[in-house]
C-alpha cells in the first residue's frame, strides 16, 4: 500500500488493508465520503460477528446461490464500496455463473458510473451501466437510474450495501431481492427476500468456492426470517457474553 506498509502480523490486518484500499479508491473517485462513513458503520458490526462468517451466514449463501442459479435473468448491482471491497470475487462469480453486473450508485454521477464500469473492465468484466435507460418507480430524480437490459427487467436482483430506499423500491417492483447487509437491523435487510448476514467479501469468495452438493436444494428449506432473527440473536448473546477485552 502506498499510504501505510502494513505488517501481515498485526492483529486489525485484514480490516487495515481493506480502509486502505477504501481510501484508495475514495480518491480515485469511485468511492463517496459517506462510503467510507457506511464501511465503518459496517465494520462495527463485523466486530460482533467475530469477522468470520457464521452458520447463518452459510445458510443464506448457500440459499441464495441455488435461487440465483434457478432465476431467470439475475443482475448483481455494484456501488462503489462493492467495488472496492469485493469487485475480483464479483467478477469471477460472474463469469463462473454468467451473471450481469450493473453499476448502480446512491450519488450518481455518470463520471462514477464510468469509473465503476471501467474497474470491471480492466478486471476482465464488462458490466451494465453507462447506458441508463430505465428507471425505478418511485425513486427521486438520478438515484433510480438504471438500465432496462439490466435491473430493471430482472427478475432478481443481489444487492450488496444497498441503501433501504432502493431495497424497497426493488422490492415494489416484484423483484426477488438478496440482500448482502452486516446490519441485520436495516431496512435493507428486512426487504431481503434472503438476507446475508456476513461481510460481502466473504459472501463471494464463499460462493465461489461452493460445490453443487453444498447449495443444491438449499432454497427450498429456507425461512429467511428465521435465519436473520438468528443472526440478531447471535449478536445479542455474544455481545452479553463478552466479560473481557481480549474476547472481541
Amino acid at each position: 500500500m502506498s499510504r501505510l506498509e502494513l505488517p501481515r502480523g498485526h492483529p486489525r490486518y485484514e480490516s487495515l488493508v481493506r480502509r486502505e484500499r477504501l481510501l484508495e479508491f475514495y480518491e480515485r473517485g469511485i468511492v463517496t465520503s459517506s462510503g467510507l462513513i457506511s464501511h465503518g458503520r459496517g465494520e462495527a458490526f463485523d466486530y460482533i460477528l467475530g469477522e468470520k462468517t457464521q452458520p447463518f451466514g452459510y445458510a443464506a449463501e448457500r440459499a441464495a446461490l441455488d435461487r440465483i442459479l434457478s432465476s431467470k435473468k439475475p443482475v448483481i448491482s455494484v456501488n462503489g464500496n462493492v467495488a472496492a471491497l469485493a469487485g475480483e470475487e464479483i467478477v469471477s462469480f460472474a463469469r463462473k455463473y454468467g451473471v450481469t453486473v450493473e453499476a448502480n450508485i446512491f450519488y450518481w454521477s455518470k463520471e462514477r458510473i464510468k469509473l465503476i464500469v471501467d474497474y470491471f473492465k480492466s478486471l476482465g468484466l464488462d458490466i451494465l451501466g453507462l447506458n441508463q435507460d430505465a428507471s425505478i418507480p418511485g425513486l427521486e430524480s438520478n438515484r433510480g437510474k438504471c438500465e432496462s437490459a439490466g435491473i430493471f427487467s430482472a427478475d432478481l436482483v443481489l444487492i450488496p450495501l444497498e441503501d433501504g430506499d432502493r431495497a424497497e423500491a426493488l422490492k415494489r417492483m416484484g423483484k426477488f431481492i438478496i440482500a448482502i447487509d452486516l446490519n441485520p437491523l436495516s431496512r435493507t435487510a428486512r426487504y431481503g427476500d434472503i438476507t446475508i448476514v456476513d461481510d460481502v467479501q466473504r459472501v463471494f469468495r464463499n460462493l465461489n468456492t461452493m460445490k453443487n452438493e453444498d447449495f443444491s436444494g438449499s432454497f427450498s428449506n429456507y425461512n429467511n426470517a428465521e435465519n436473520t432473527k438468528k443472526a440478531i440473536q447471535f449478536m445479542a448473546e455474544r455481545l452479553s457474553k463478552m466479560k473481557k477485552w481480549p474476547e472481541l
